[in-house]
C-alpha cells in the first residue's frame, strides 16, 4: 500500500485511539509537564506562574520542537530555566528516581549512599600543611540525621574537625564544592561560632518557614582560630551557603572568585514520562544580611585565580596564626613556613651555584631545574629557595633552613642544616662524612 498523507493521518488516528499516550507525547508535552512541576511546586507562587508560562510561550513557538531526543530536550530546558533561578536542572531517565519533597530539600541533586560513602562523604583530604595550617578539601555536605548516633556523615565530618584541632589556623577548600545537605551546613558552621549565635539562613517556602540552624551543635567550637574558605565558579549552593554564612558573620575570610550564585534548596520533582526537574522548594534569607547569594554568589573578601587561591590562603593563614602572638618557639616554625612560601611564589634572581655546589660530608649541593638542590644519599631530593644572605629555605620542609658559611676569603666552606626547633648540623665543604666516621642526625 502507497505511504499516502491520508494514509498516515489514518495510521496517527487509529494509533491515538489505542494508545491514547502516544499520540500525546511530544517535546511541546514534556514541557508542559516540566511547566506544571514548576508551577505547582516552586517557593515563589507568582513566580512559578510566570516561569511556567514563559516556558509555555517557547514551546508555543516551536523553540523546542526539534529536539525529540529526550535529554537533548532535557538540556534545553535546563539552559532555558536557570537564568530564573540557578537549580533549576531538568533531567530526563528511564530508570526510576526517588523525588524530594519540601519537608526534605537538598542543595544539590540527591546521590546514592554508595556514591556518598565512596566520596568519604564530601571530605576529600585532611592534612596539616606546614606551619600548622589546617587544610580540608570538601567536596560535597553529605546528608545526615541529627539525634541518630553512628552516622558516618557526621563522623566523617567531626574526624577531619578532630585531626586539625590543634593548627594556628584552618582553610576549608570548596573550589569543587557543588553543594548538598543544609543540615551538614548548619553543623559545620557551628564548629567555628559560639552556640546559639544568631547566624543562620532560614528558609522561606510556599506555606512554611525553616532554620539552617543545626539541632545539635559541635561541642568544641573553635572560635577564635583564623578560618579562610576557598571558593570558584564551581562552588554551589550548601557550599555557597557554608562561605556566605561565616563571611557574612565576620567569621571567616572567603578567598577566591565569586561563587556560582545559587541560593534556593529544593529536590528532584518527577515531572512525568521519565522526565524530572529540579526545583527549589524556598528561598534563604540570612539574618545579618537580610538577603541571600541567589544569581550573584558570596563575593570573595580577598579576589585570587581559583589555581592561587590556596596559596593565598596560606599566606594569609600564616600571617593570621603569626598575628595571635604565638610561643616563641611555634612563631619560629610559623615564620620560616611563611618565608618558604613567598620565596617560592617569587621570582627569585638567579643564585651563583658554582658558589654552592659540591659535597659536604654525605651532602650533595647541585642544581635541577634552574633551582639549588640538596642530596643525602637515598633520601628525597631536597630544593633549595633562596632567602638572601647565602640562606636558603627548604621546599619540601619548611621547617628546615640551609645556611651556607663563608671563610674569610669569601669562599663557601660548609652548611648548616638548622631546625625550627633549635637543632643544627654542620657539614664542612669537601669533607667526606663517610671517612670521618659519623652519621648526619636528621
Amino acid at each position: 500500500m502507497r505511504n499516502t498523507p491520508a494514509f498516515a493521518g489514518l495510521a496517527l488516528a487509529l494509533l491515538s485511539y489505542a494508545f491514547p499516550g502516544l499520540a500525546r507525547e511530544s517535546p511541546r508535552s514534556h514541557v508542559e509537564d516540566v511547566a506544571r512541576a514548576i508551577e505547582q511546586n516552586y517557593f515563589d507562587e507568582a513566580r512559578a506562574r510566570r516561569i511556567a508560562a514563559d516556558l509555555r510561550g517557547a514551546a508555543a513557538k516551536g523553540e523546542f520542537d526539534t529536539l525529540t531526543e529526550k535529554r537533548e530536550l532535557a538540556s534545553a530546558l535546563t539552559v532555558k530555566l536557570q537564568p530564573f533561578d540557578r537549580h533549576f536542572r531538568v533531567g530526563w531517565t528511564d530508570a526510576p528516581r526517588a523525588q524530594a519533597t519540601a519537608d526534605s530539600p537538598v542543595m544539590s541533586p540527591t546521590q546514592p549512599q554508595a556514591k556518598h560513602r565512596r566520596g568519604n562523604y564530601g571530605v576529600r583530604r585532611a592534612e596539616v600543611l606546614p606551619g600548622n595550617v589546617g587544610y580540608i578539601d570538601l567536596r560535597g555536605f553529605a546528608p545526615f540525621e541529627f539525634g541518630v548516633a553512628g552516622q558516618p556523615e557526621r563522623q566523617a565530618i567531626e574526624a577531619a574537625l578532630q585531626l586539625l584541632a590543634g593548627t594556628d589556623a584552618l582553610i576549608i577548600d570548596l573550589r569543587d564544592n557543588g553543594g548538598g545537605a543544609p543540615q551538614m551546613v548548619g553543623y559545620l558552621s557551628s564548629a567555628f561560632v559560639r552556640k546559639d549565635a544568631d547566624i543562620f539562613n532560614t528558609f522561606h517556602g510556599r506555606d512554611r518557614t525553616m532554620s539552617e540552624a543545626p539541632l545539635d551543635w559541635y561541642p568544641q567550637p573553635r572560635l577564635d582560630t583564623p578560618l579562610f574558605v576557598l571558593t570558584s565558579a564551581r562552588t554551589a549552593s550548601a557550599a555557597e551557603a557554608f562561605a556566605y554564612t561565616l563571611q557574612s558573620a565576620k567569621r571567616a575570610t572567603v578567598v577566591g572568585e565569586a561563587s556560582m550564585g545559587a541560593a534556593n534548596p529544593g529536590g528532584d520533582v518527577d515531572a512525568g514520562r521519565g522526565f524530572s526537574v529540579f526545583v527549589s522548594f524556598a528561598t534563604p534569607i540570612n539574618p545579618i544580611t537580610k538577603t541571600n547569594w541567589e544569581g550573584r554568589g558570596v563575593t570573595p573578601d580577598v579576589v585570587a585565580e581559583p589555581a592561587a587561591a590556596l596559596v593565598t590562603a596560606r599566606r594569609l593563614a600564616l600571617e593570621a596564626a603569626l598575628g595571635k602572638g604565638l610561643p616563641p618557639e611555634s612563631a619560629i616554625d610559623t615564620r620560616w613556613a611563611l618565608d618558604a612560601l613567598r620565596a617560592e611564589a617569587g621570582a627569585s634572581p638567579p643564585v651563583p651555584a658554582d658558589d654552592y655546589a659540591g659535597t659536604y660530608g654525605m651532602m650533595t649541593v647541585g642544581t635541577a631545574q634552574d633551582r639549588l638542590v640538596l642530596q643525602q644519599g637515598r633520601r628525597p631530593v631536597r630544593t633549595l629557595l633562596p632567602l638572601g644572605n647565602d640562606s636558603f629555605a627548604v621546599l619540601e620542609n619548611p621547617s628546615q633552613r640551609v645556611v651556607f658559611q663563608r671563610n674569610a676569603n669569601g669562599r663557601v666552606e660548609a652548611l648548616e642544616v638548622r631546625h625550627s626547633d633549635g637543632d643544627v648540623q654542620r657539614h664542612r665543604r669537601g669533607h667526606s662524612l663517610q671517612s670521618a666516621g659519623t652519621t648526619s642526625k636528621r
